[in-house]
């Protein structure tokens, strides 16, 4: 889960990950004006976007409580065996709907332990202990045999090879890491904790990468220049449950499922 940070005294916003990946399809769905070309094929790469994390479900499910915190596991602090183990159910999921799906979801899937193919720094395989390092590099392995495999697949078809070029396959992949970090912007930090930030490598289609600037406004809403969406501004929004931390030894699963969903609702506008 994601676990939103707050301000002292106040619960935490406790966000599953197919909750947050529904956030990310409504910022696909409305990406595209005259600057920034919308994803092609549009409604692969929204389905793909909308389930990225869905192998996340089963272990959100558990309700499984951190002996640290007293909150459900934050993203960045789940256990590695349940992390291995997402990172290969999601592209399973999204390849079932369609062998591009589970293409660019297992590209996600070796981003996220790879530098994110070179867009981040951050290594996170370095960062593994050796207790867990063999099933990371054999999970990985598998997912590159599954791109090679999905590949050849897609190649056989004029229309879908298309899509396996590496220029529109990359320009794709940085999409759903745009639309993922921009709801990550919201999702991780509470209101008041929110300053500019600055996301890099958004493509336009056209064959240029640009850095995207969100800044928060007075009135609540989020300037975001340049713009890349179809409308002057967009609403998004995102379904969490507001949870306190509870002693080990209760039965947070059950608080868990009767404390009722909410809403929080972001607004972007053009700068």
């Amino acid at each position: 889960m994601i676990i939103q940070t707050t301000t002292e005294g106040k619960s935490n916003f406790a966000i599953e990950q197919p909750d947050h990946t529904r956030t990310c399809s409504q910022l696909a769905r409305g990406f595209g004006n005259s600057d920034f070309n919308p994803p092609t094929p549009k409604d692969l790469v929204v389905y793909i976007v909308e389930h990225h994390d869905e192998g996340w479900a089963p272990v959100d499910a558990l309700r499984e409580q951190s002996p640290t915190t007293g909150l459900p596991h934050h993203l960045t602090q789940t256990p590695l065996p349940y992390l291995t183990r997402t990172s290969q159910s999601s592209p399973d999921f999204n390849e079932k709907h369609h062998a591009y799906c589970g293409l660019l979801s297992s590209m996600h899937t070796y981003g996220l332990f790879n530098g994110r193919y070179g867009l981040s720094d951050f290594i996170f395989i370095d960062k593994i202990t050796a207790e867990h390092k063999a099933a990371a590099d054999e999970m990985l392995a598998n997912e590159l045999t599954r791109q090679s495999r999905l590949k050849a697949d897609l190649g056989t078809d004029p229309v879908t090879s298309a899509w396996i070029e590496e220029k529109a396959l990359f320009n794709n992949y940085k999409l759903l890491q745009f639309f993922d970090t921009l709801a990550l912007y919201f999702h991780t930090t509470h209101t008041e904790g929110r300053k500019e930030a600055k996301f890099l490598n958004v493509p336009d289609g056209k064959g240029t990468d640009h850095t995207l600037t969100i800044t928060p406004r007075d009135d609540g809403a989020y300037v975001l220049s340049p713009w890349p969406f179809g409308t002057d501004s967009i609403e998004v929004d995102v379904e969490g449950r507001y949870i306190t931390s509870q002693p080990q030894g209760t039965d947070f699963k059950s608080i868990f499922d009767h404390t009722p969903k909410e809403k929080q609702v972001y607004r972007l506008v053009r700068g």
